[in-house]
């Protein structure tokens, strides 16, 4: 069971304990999988970015746009970040659990590339909607060996 529907997506992402908040609206498509799995594949916006420049001042260049690919149960989700030269991510997230976080760096040639792995223990984990999901709630933290790196909330709206 193959089925696409094309809606409004509302994802943001903030920080219970640091100053970290950001979100994104846009149109995304929401593949059914099965009956309790679904993919949800979105555009983010473009968005710009300070760069130096060869006169030594900094100017807004337009960055291409990436790819967020979730991939949805009530029992776990996977986000990828894909399509930016530099940087990309991926989560795991099933609650009661320690996931996997990788985050890709895309450096020049001469440097080479490397990957940042954590740890994110997913304290809450609840999607709304059967049939086709609303709402997605994911509560987690962030860790690096024994460290945590702080708490945060994805809420992600899927409107019908």
């Amino acid at each position: 069971m193959l089925t696409n529907h094309r809606m409004p997506i509302t994802l943001s992402l903030v920080s219970t304990d640091l100053p970290i908040g950001c979100g994104i609206e846009t149109v995304g498509t929401l593949y059914q999988k099965d009956t309790e799995r679904f993919h949800l594949l979105l555009t983010e916006p473009h968005t710009k970015e300070w760069q130096l420049g060869e006169d030594e001042q900094f100017s807004l260049l337009p960055q291409p746009p990436r790819l967020l690919w979730l991939e949805i149960s009530p029992y776990r989700v996977i986000l990828t970040m894909q399509g930016d030269e530099r940087f990309s991510y991926r989560h795991l997230w099933e609650r009661g659990i320690y996931g996997l976080s990788r985050f890709w760096l895309q450096g020049e040639e001469e440097i080479g590339n490397s990957t940042l792995r954590l740890r994110n223990f997913t304290r809450e984990l609840t999607l709304e909607g059967r049939s086709l999901p609303r709402a997605l709630r994911i509560d987690y933290e962030l860790w690096t060996a024994n460290l945590q790196l702080g708490r945060y909330i994805l809420n992600l709206e899927i409107q019908h």
